[in-house]
């Protein structure tokens, strides 16, 4: 088989761009993080007057 220049680049941008696992194990956050973000977002409002708008964290 005859591989030219274009063939070769095909080849490499194959192995550059094969599929990957999406999540690592070092992207799994802790359940503690998870949690935060939940209760934040739950507790986070938002209030317009007018042309302004406020967040609001209720604690």
């Amino acid at each position: 088989m005859r591989c030219n220049k274009k063939t070769i680049i095909y080849y490499s941008m194959a192995k550059i761009y094969a599929p990957k696992k999406l999540v690592t194990n070092s992207m799994k956050p802790k359940k503690e993080i998870v949690s935060f973000l939940i209760n934040y977002s739950k507790a986070l409002s938002f209030v317009k007057v007018k042309d302004k708008s406020f967040e609001i964290i209720a604690n």
